[in-house]
């Protein structure tokens, strides 16, 4: 059963990682997908998921978009409309980490962190609660972290904007509710990505592993699968929540 079937998706961030992840499976379940992604480096790789769809039949097209500037994210989603005709569905994935600590870190690494984590997800939100308010109907997916509701030494400016995130998800959800937009926050936990290759350096995989209770990273498809069920009528009832997929970490 296809849970997405008539829907269109907006996914940021989406050439790789958890965003590809989503992207993957809300085609799989049917939806239309419009992703973007920053640097040319990722390019070749946006070409191949769109490929990939789009020889199954799913209309996908992807943009080369920054989601840290607001001009950039207001014409993003001028285009989708024009291309797509609608956006049900809003994931905010864009996201980078600049890890320092407090003592050594830079007015620059801490306002590009904010820029990129939290101001797009504020830029990417206004841009889409308009037509959803039009067809009184929506659902909002912000990523935030585990680190942003634990915190994590070296990690203050990805912790605040990231525990950002979860205040404004909460805010939009309250008052958007009224219009059945639905906005919702999911904090994944160490997941198997570029941006978390660190974690099998050295000592650092059995270090982690041990403040886990299930004993292993998350998958990006573990974050999808949360993804699609927020997205979905199957979350219909839900909104202004985080919730965690981090294998216990958080506990």
């Amino acid at each position: 059963m296809k849970l997405l079937e008539n829907k269109i998706a907006i996914v940021t961030g989406a050439a790789r990682g958890i965003g590809e992840a989503i992207v993957d499976k809300f085609a799989e379940h049917g939806a239309g997908i419009a992703f973007s992604y920053v640097s040319d480096s990722s390019a070749a790789r946006a070409e191949a998921i769109v490929k990939r769809w789009s020889d199954k039949g799913i209309k996908i097209k992807a943009w080369q978009s920054n989601a840290g500037e607001f001009a950039a994210c207001e014409s993003f989603v001028g285009d989708v409309l024009k291309e797509f005709g609608q956006v049900d569905i809003c994931v905010n994935n864009a996201g980078i980490s600049k890890d320092n600590l407090l003592l050594r870190m830079t007015p620059e690494q801490w306002e590009s962190v904010l820029q990129i984590n939290l101001n797009s997800v504020f830029y990417m939100t206004k841009q889409v609660i308009k037509p959803m308010m039009k067809a009184k109907s929506g659902s909002i997916i912000n990523m935030s972290s585990v680190i942003g509701v634990m915190g994590n030494a070296g990690q203050a400016s990805y912790a605040a904007s990231k525990a950002g995130i979860i205040g404004f998800t909460k805010s939009v959800a309250k008052e958007l509710g009224s219009r059945n937009i639905r906005c919702n926050s999911i904090a994944p936990g160490f997941v198997e990505t570029d941006m978390t290759s660190y974690l099998h350096e050295g000592d650092s995989a059995a270090k982690y592993l041990q403040d886990i209770p299930l004993g292993k990273f998350a998958k990006g498809e573990d974050i999808a699968n949360a993804a699609l069920f927020l997205a979905s009528d199957m979350g219909s009832y839900i909104t202004g929540q985080t919730i965690s997929v981090c294998g216990g970490l958080n506990i």
